[in-house]
């Protein structure tokens, strides 16, 4: 599989609790661990059994030789990595309170210099799936959708979109898949998004092909909520909607919209230290367990088990299990040989 995205050097911080506006909170010695949603989702997939092939930049420093270091170490094919000179590495500053909730802040460096030749590269790479994240400039992702569309896509629209034509943008080109958080689907679909009924709700909302669909899944809603529907629908966003849209809910589980109606995946019972880098493994997971051709609700059902794993062990990279560490925490046996 190919991963299109980012790459960054995290630092992290254990603290007490959570700063709020203006306010200072002292925690533990930093730690500089890989990082950035492109790699953590290549890590996690590699972890899991597939060859993947990472494609992104970073810059020409000692942070970017790191992360090069690091995705070798997982058997991650990084030729399709481009060093930038000038330009530094992309940073993520974390902070992770003591019942593993984060906050976390993203300098992207040189992943916003992704352009014309990583999506040659990415379109070029083998053709069972395409894992897109969207820590990279929005034209490169919708110019390697448009070049690559005989390639199963899964896009993982995170960060979300600033505006409802920046999510018709990319969600235009027909990915296959799309996956967002509880907030993600908030933002783009104008509605809060909190619990697993809503996830479901909002990912039929996202999968709904048309307009008129689009305009139907929002009836009920306050006024302000659905002109806000509206004009993502009037952008574009329902009318070439994905195939399949998930949407996570955290410990709760996930749900999956498609042509075969609604399924709701219930939380894995795990007792969570960090909540880093959990999303990554789920979209790594789940673009493993597809290109193998698992049945889509049983692949989210992985997705969410290697998910849930990833949460009882600190840090990104260093926590995404393999198949064995997914059984240890969640019962659930890998499907993928």
């Amino acid at each position: 599989m190919t991963v299109l995205g980012s790459l960054n050097m995290d630092i992290s911080v254990t603290v007490p609790r959570l700063p709020g506006p203006g306010a200072t909170v002292v925690g533990s010695a930093a730690r500089f661990t890989p990082g950035g949603k492109g790699a953590n989702q290549a890590v996690a997939a590699a972890r899991l059994g597939a060859e993947v092939r990472m494609v992104g930049c970073v810059g020409d420093d000692e942070f970017g030789r790191l992360l090069l270091a690091a995705l070798h170490a997982e058997a991650v094919n990084a030729d399709g990595v481009r060093a930038v000179a000038g330009i530094p590495t992309g940073l993520a500053l974390i902070a992770v309170d003591d019942a593993g909730e984060n906050l976390i802040v993203v300098a992207p460096g040189a992943n916003h210099e992704a352009g014309p030749p990583e999506v040659a590269a990415a379109a070029a790479g083998p053709r069972d799936i395409l894992v897109i994240s969207a820590e990279i400039p929005v034209p490169a992702i919708t110019a390697v959708l448009a070049r690559a569309r005989e390639t199963p896509c899964v896009l993982n629209l995170a960060p979300a979109p600033e505006t409802p034509e920046q999510a018709a943008a990319l969600t235009s080109n027909g990915p296959d898949w799309l996956v967002v958080n509880e907030s993600e689907a908030a933002a783009v679909l104008g509605w809060p998004v909190s619990g697993l009924a809503a996830a479901g709700r909002a990912a039929s909302e996202l999968a709904a092909a048309g307009r008129a669909a689009a305009g139907r899944a929002a009836a009920g809603r306050a006024a302000s909520e659905l002109a806000a529907a509206e004009h993502i629908a009037g952008a574009g966003l329902a009318a070439a909607g994905p195939r399949y849209a998930v949407v996570t809910a955290g410990a709760q589980g996930a749900a999956l919209a498609g042509p075969d109606g609604i399924h709701t995946v219930q939380g894995f019972a795990v007792e969570a230290v960090d909540t880093v880098g959990a999303g990554d493994t789920f979209v790594g997971a789940l673009a493993v367990a597809l290109a193998a051709g698992v049945p889509a609700p049983q692949a989210v059902r992985a997705a969410a088990a290697a998910g849930a794993a990833a949460v009882t062990r600190h840090g990104a990279q260093t926590a995404m299990p393999r198949s064995g560490d997914i059984l240890t925490a969640t019962g659930v046996t890998w499907p993928v040989g």
